[in-house]
């Protein structure tokens, strides 16, 4: 009798961490995508800064103020050698997903973000030289096919927009591909992996955001009509932001690795939905299609990846502990930002 109410109490706690998630996620995709399109706010670098900024401030509150994580002691010139390098990708990374926000819609962007296991992989593959098993690779096959389709069948193109996307994918990839090596010996959890990575990753963006977007954004101050509310909603941007990183280390501990995955690809799909229905953007029923593959495809590698890791932890004669080397990073139950 206990033991079930223990599980229904870890249940409970597992749903309403994976609804807080999906209620963060994707309220930043909407509010980022509003803040381009309807406050006519076309500065990516600085939205990006505002993000930084107040990630920093919410991380120092957190570990210094409020004592929820233990803050990690990171040596000095650990931070310039190892932190450095993946803010400078955490900043890419965040930097791109908002210049595609810009120009493509927010459905389109989601799904070719679903596209980061099929880049960690083959970056993996080509740059690391590192082997996958068949199983891998085939899992991959729909949602490349998805992407190709959703793609060709996109009513609102935008070449910039689509880049964008692609190369924040691979972005995605390599962040995650460095922390493995860079973060060696450091076990980070997301709000100390925000607390050292979006200072460096602020200071690496503010100067960027003055030289090409200062004029533009004086210049919008004192010509758009509301705007105090309009920096309310910029300002507030950045603090789901940050809510968000808490938010998927809240997630991680409550769920599983499988489910995980599987609500991580829901969120997708929730987040298209949510979009269309504020936006109203345009969507073919082969774009759909389309997107609806390469979200199953997603689910289909996460399950593939967690098969090979059961077999993985269980070495047999004819499982040698080798086969460790041949699991991709995506799709790991893993703190990520």
């Amino acid at each position: 009798m206990e033991e079930g109410k223990m599980g229904n109490v870890a249940t409970v706690r597992a749903v309403l961490a994976i609804l807080q998630w999906w209620g963060f996620n994707v309220t930043v995709i909407i509010i980022n995508k509003w803040i381009f399109q309807k406050l006519e706010f076309k500065f990516p670098l600085t939205v990006s800064c505002v993000h930084f900024i107040c990630s920093s401030i919410g991380a120092y509150i957190a570990i210094k103020v409020l004592k929820v994580k233990p803050l990690i002691e990171v040596a000095p010139e650990d931070r310039w050698k190892r932190i450095f390098p993946m803010s400078f990708v955490f900043c890419i990374n965040i930097v791109l997903g908002n210049i595609s926000l810009r120009y493509i819609p927010v459905s389109f962007m989601q799904t070719i973000k679903s596209f980061t296991p099929a880049t960690t992989v083959i970056l993996q593959w080509l740059v690391w030289r590192k082997y996958f098993e068949w199983r891998i690779w085939a899992s991959l096959i729909p949602i490349v096919g998805g992407i190709l389709l959703t793609s060709v069948t996109e009513l609102s193109f935008n070449m910039l927009g689509f880049c964008a996307a692609m190369v924040g994918c691979l972005a995605t990839s390599t962040k995650t591909i460095l922390a493995e090596s860079l973060l060696h010996g450091y076990k980070f959890d997301s709000i100390n992996t925000v607390y050292y990575m979006a200072p460096f990753a602020t200071m690496i963006l503010s100067i960027p955001a003055i030289v090409l977007e200062g004029s533009g954004v004086i210049n919008w101050l004192y010509t758009y009509d509301s705007t105090v509310p309009a920096l309310i909603i910029i300002i507030t941007s950045g603090v789901l932001a940050f809510c968000l990183n808490f938010s998927i280390f809240y997630v991680i501990h409550s769920t599983t690795a499988v489910t995980f995955n599987v609500a991580g690809n829901l969120k997708v799909a929730v987040a298209v939905l949510i979009s269309w229905m504020i936006f109203r953007n345009p969507i073919s029923a082969m774009n759909a299609v389309g997107c609806g593959i390469t979200l199953v495809g997603c689910t289909f590698y996460g399950y593939v990846r967690h098969l090979i890791s059961q077999q993985a932890s269980t070495p047999s004669p004819r499982t040698p502990r080798s086969r460790l080397e041949m699991l991709p990073l995506v799709g790991e139950k893993q703190e990520k930002i």
